[in-house]
């Protein structure tokens, strides 16, 4: 394959891994804010109501207000991280996404500790868009070396 159709060919997946998985990823988030498990301001106001603390924190969702203020700048981490991802497919070298991973768990930690709502929000985001980008990278991959 010609260099230049090369680095093409590099630069689109890079682009629709970070753009495609964006929407996907909102898409699904919102979706997941949906489901009947969800958490809601409805269930927090109800457990205010009783004298007894609860074991664990209240939770207004995956697409909640609380869980996206917890998690500011996610949407940019998710950018970043999926063209990590699919670069590092591209370039051969998948245990890069180790490195992707473990970055991203331990800059968050503290906030997700705290808060069930954007724990939901990180493991559903961040399986949504290295999904994403995995099938992007091999997809990319496959045309590079063909």
């Amino acid at each position: 394959m010609h260099p230049l159709l090369m680095l093409l060919t590099v630069l689109a997946m890079l682009a629709v891994s970070a753009a495609g998985g964006w929407v996907l990823t909102a898409g699904v988030l919102h979706l997941a804010g949906r489901s009947s498990d969800a958490g809601s301001p409805e269930d927090e106001a109800a457990a205010h109501d009783d004298e007894a603390p609860r074991a664990t924190a209240l939770s207004d969702g995956p697409d909640g207000d609380r869980a996206r203020a917890v998690l500011r700048g996610g949407t940019w981490i998710g950018l970043l991280e999926r063209v990590a991802v699919t670069g590092c497919l591209l370039a051969g070298e998948s245990s890069g996404i180790a490195i992707v991973v473990a970055v991203k768990g331990l800059g968050r930690y503290p906030e997700l500790r705290e808060n069930p709502g954007a724990s939901e929000r990180f493991v559903i985001g961040t399986l949504t868009s290295m999904i994403w980008a995995a099938l992007v990278g091999l997809a990319g991959r496959a045309l590079l070396m063909s």
